[in-house]
């Protein structure tokens, strides 16, 4: 077998279903590794006996409600021989599983936030470390100690093999060594989050750091080496058994090989963050991505991938769009640009970037020594005037897509254009009213959208995969609860969100249709809730006497300014009744209910110490996420409106820890009314908590913002989540501090140039100012 000196592709594994954020070499089966997904799943791939080089999953374990975020292997024992899996996640718990089982053998809780780091020693002992800001000791399924003294989240932890020493690193820019739960020493160098360790021996370690550097460390103090090549963070780090040579993978796309202290290879990836590495035990390495594909690169001839995946694995990453803010390109001025006859001039070493001007484009290459020539990496957009190829033509236009809706069997079909760059949600409104469609359609054919341009391939139109509208109409509750307006500036604390708050107070805000300005609640008892009775078992079908107790109190918290008398006691009963209907006829009530919890007779009866627990706990049984969508969605806004309220805002603030970690397992489902009230809810929390000293509660808050932002979509959702992040770090330092430690600075950078619509700039802008 003839060592080529250089890493070439040798398989492609698109087992996960979202970013992979864990890799570990598995003491069985032989030649085998573990990876861990924000999919909620580990994986045990095995290398196959075919020629293809390839690995095929041999199990897939779950038990994580939330992200995995790590992963390690606790070494075999007498009780274990095989070895076992540990994981740790977004859920705050750890998983420990056998390597053929896949639900955990045992589950480790006590950390109070995501585990996001996992390390095992002799003997059982393993070491984790949490946004919690602590390291925890586990031996035997308990925790034995807590090692505290970081100020931010723990961002890597690793047992050294003897004396007994621990180390772990942390987003407040230090290291520290623990022996026996004390803190030895601290190592300080760093400039910002240090987030992987590597050792290298009983007395050195590796670390990286999101200030884009590897340092060499004695475990006595001293820093004996300082490594630069990757132009952004530096997520992982592992090393080569000769404990001298090292590779690392990070946020600037690449994976990249140390060889006698000096970067003698990079490799760059068809994604953006490259989240893990490991080395496997024949010396090949895995490394895990932001785009969910597993790689693994090898330097033994004999396993590299055929040429037509070599060739693939090119021309995907030649087809990558690089964003220059976060490549190594800095700014770009087109018109300095060389052409292509620049690429006839050979690199001066593996990796060197080169940008030339083709036409409209500019491309990024990169040097490869051991191919001898420059290998397009990308497109560098921002770069580019040119608009991407449209294909299909309607009215004049080019589109990416042109669906054919049929609304009614048998009637006229309509052409629904739509183009990957525009928002599926205004897209929808505009095809409703240009075809005179009811807006309560809108969720269905922005939904229809959605699912029809997955992955927003540019290509042909594609053929209808099914009519929006099968399945009949089905009840669109009233408007988003709260205009675009957010009263008073949220960074100072001079005033707070209150959902449906407008320029004008006193109108009955929040009820209003967003799309065409009717008002979809007054009718509900007349129309809805009267439908939904006729067809009620008999045991939940309400009287006359109900119905018309609910009208009145409908119109009396919708028009305040009206001759009716305040909402009694015996309407308020009524309404907490009905809203224990079936889940499958509830929701009318439900969107009674969250318009009347603002009235303040209403919010004091239903938010009171006796009754608030109860409409609290009701609320979040509907929330389940197995739930109903329409009921899910009404709960939040009920909980948001609750906060215009005196007792409402005590309540909920009593309730927080409940209701958040509830409302916080709503953010991975795709549906844009449930994004922007949960968005809402942590807008209303944020404005509560904005001055006060409740650390835990602001964590909490962050930590669900932060969640929240990896899956919503939304723009006016991302924009409430950044106006809440802004308002819970706004003049607290140690908010802030906490912030940066959960990388919420590079997780919302990307909203920074969005400029549909700018107000989602500007506020990502200011909530990176305070963050500074």
């Amino acid at each position: 077998m003839a060592s080529l000196n250089s890493y070439k592709l040798r398989c492609s594994i698109p087992g996960h279903e979202m970013d992979v954020r864990g890799l570990a070499s598995a003491v069985f089966p032989e030649g085998a590794f573990v990876s861990v997904s924000r999919d909620r799943t580990g994986r045990v791939w095995v290398p196959n006996s075919s020629p293809d080089q390839g690995f095929t999953e041999m199990h897939s374990m779950s038990g994580h409600s939330n992200f995995v975020s790590c992963v390690c292997i606790i070494a075999p024992s007498e009780t274990y021989p095989r070895g076992l899996i540990a994981t740790g996640g977004n859920d705050n718990n750890i998983c420990v599983f056998t390597m053929d089982q896949s639900q955990p053998l045992f589950t480790l809780t006590g950390h109070k936030n995501t585990v996001c780091t996992l390390s095992s020693g002799k003997f059982g002992t393993l070491l984790s470390g949490s946004w919690d800001t602590t390291a925890k000791v586990w031996l035997n399924e308990k925790c034995m100690m807590t090692l505290q003294g970081h100020s931010a989240a723990v961002w890597a932890v690793v047992i050294l093999p003897e004396q007994g020493l621990m180390l772990s690193g942390s987003a407040d820019k230090t290291i520290k060594l623990w022996k026996a739960g004390r803190c030895e020493k601290t190592f300080t160098g760093h400039e910002d989050c240090v987030r992987g360790l590597a050792v290298i021996s009983n007395i050195e370690f590796f670390s990286c750091s999101n200030d884009t550097s590897i340092r060499r460390w004695l475990v006595t103090g001293e820093c004996v080496q300082v490594y630069y090549s990757h132009t952004n963070y530096i997520y992982s780090l592992a090393v080569f058994p000769n404990g001298q040579d090292f590779i690392s993978t990070g946020e600037d796309r690449t994976l990249r090989i140390w060889r006698q202290g000096e970067c003698s290879q990079t490799i760059r990836l068809p994604a953006q963050s490259v989240w893990c590495c490991c080395i496997l035990p024949n010396g090949d390495i895995a490394i895990g991505a932001s785009d969910g594909i597993i790689r693994v690169f090898t330097e033994a001839e004999d396993r590299i991938a055929s040429a037509e995946d070599l060739q693939a694995f090119e021309d995907e990453l030649a087809k990558t769009t690089i964003d220059p803010k976060t490549g190594d390109f800095g700014d770009i001025k087109m018109e300095d640009l060389p052409g292509r006859e620049h690429l006839v001039e050979p690199g001066n070493r593996d990796g060197q970037t080169r940008l030339i001007k083709d036409g409209q484009k500019v491309e990024a290459y990169q040097w490869s020594v051991s191919d001898d020539r420059w290998m397009k990496i990308g497109d560098v957009v921002g770069g580019s005037n040119q608009q991407t190829s449209k294909n299909v033509m309607y009215e004049g236009k080019e589109y990416d897509y042109v669906f054919t809706i049929d609304v009614n069997e048998g009637g006229p079909s309509m052409k629904l254009p739509y183009n990957v760059s525009e928002d599926p949600w205004l897209t929808a409104h505009n095809f409703l009213q240009k075809n005179d469609l009811s807006p309560m359609f809108l969720d269905q054919v922005a939904n229809f959208i959605i699912e029809n341009t997955k992955g927003h391939v540019v290509g042909p139109a594609q053929p209808a995969g099914g009519d929006p509208f099968t399945g009949g109409a089905r009840y669109i509750p009233g408007a988003s609860d709260g205009g675009p307006g957010f009263g008073a500036d949220p960074f100072t604390g001079s005033g707070r969100y209150i959902p449906g708050s407008g320029p004008n107070p006193s109108a009955p805000s929040g009820v209003a249709d967003p799309f065409t300005g009717e008002l979809l609640t007054k009718g509900i008892v007349d129309t809805k809730v009267k439908e939904l009775n006729g067809g009620a078992p008999p045991e939940h079908k309400l009287s006359e006497e109900i119905l018309e107790s609910l009208q009145r109190l409908l119109v009396s918290v919708s028009e305040p300014n009206s001759s009716m008398s305040p909402p009694s006691i015996q309407e308020i009963s009524v309404l907490w009744k009905a809203s224990h209907w079936p889940e499958d006829l509830v929701f009318p009530i439900l969107d009674i209910m969250r318009l009347a919890v603002r009235h303040p007779q209403v919010n004091e009866t239903l938010c009171g110490e006796a009754e608030g627990v109860q409409l609290c706990n009701h609320l979040l049984s509907l929330m389940r996420p197995e739930g109903r969508p329409a009921n899910q969605m009404l709960a939040l806004r009920t909980l948001c409106n609750c906060f215009s309220g005196r007792h409402g805002r005590a309540l909920l603030m009593a309730q927080r820890e409940t209701v958040l970690s509830h409302a916080a397992d709503l953010a991975t489902i795709c549906n844009k009314n449930i994004h922007v009230a949960l968005a809402t809810l942590l807008l209303n929390y944020a404005g509560c908590l904005h001055g006060q000293p409740d650390l835990e509660a602001k964590a909490q808050c962050l930590s669900v913002a932060s969640r929240a932002l990896e899956t919503v979509q939304d723009k006016e959702a991302v924009f409430r989540l950044l106006v809440a992040l802004g308002t819970t770090v706004a003049s607290d330092q140690t908010a802030q501090d906490l912030a940066r430690s959960l990388g919420v600075n590079s997780q919302i950078s990307k909203y920074s140039s969005v400029s549909d619509p700018s107000k989602v700039a500007e506020c990502c802008q200011l909530v990176l100012k305070e963050l500074q």
